[in-house]
């Protein structure tokens, strides 16, 4: 599973429940962006730390929509064009080496036929709106801060551990 907060991937573990539960453990530290705490945990992996006893953990979390530009017609049509055209492409190569002796044919016409097929989707996608979603975003889920547990047998450790990276840091 690829979370928002990082791209990195998530390997299921023995003990990693299925089902969503409240994280477990003690806090170690608190950090004001998720680089940090992964950087934290990165620490504590490099210091031969269980990790696997630690779990970070978004508090107050907020869905943060950003806004990339404003939709009109020209954009809807051409980007349904665009999109449109691969599809087109795709399916009249594949024509295209089943069909034998066809030449060029049947990849101009799926390449029309998809530039068509997807401005007229595109259309009515965005006329069904009708101009209350005249802008492009995109979504993220962010936390106010995010604080690193770790499971009481290796609290203290760990708070030692980040202790001393915290004070490296600040040294710099």
């Amino acid at each position: 599973m690829t979370t928002a907060f990082s791209q990195t991937t998530f390997t299921r573990t023995a003990g990693t429940p299925q089902l969503p539960t409240m994280p477990s453990g003690w806090p170690i530290g608190s950090y004001d962006s998720y680089a940090e705490a992964q950087r934290a945990v990165d620490h504590l992996a490099d210091s031969k730390f269980p990790v696997q006893d630690v779990t970070i953990v978004g508090v107050e979390p907020m869905l943060v929509e950003r806004v990339a530009g404003r939709l009109s017609w020209g954009k809807v049509l051409t980007s349904g064009a665009l999109s449109g055209a691969w599809f087109g492409l795709f399916v009249g190569l594949l024509l295209s080496m089943f069909t034998a002796g066809a030449g060029f044919a049947p990849i101009l016409i799926g390449l029309l036929s998809g530039v068509g097929f997807g401005m007229v989707f595109s259309a009515i996608s965005y006329g069904a709106t009708r101009g209350k979603r005249d802008f492009v975003s995109s979504s993220q889920l962010v936390a106010r801060r995010y604080d690193v547990l770790s499971q009481p047998r290796n609290a203290e450790k760990g708070r030692e551990l980040l202790s001393k990276l915290a004070f490296s840091h600040q040294s710099l």
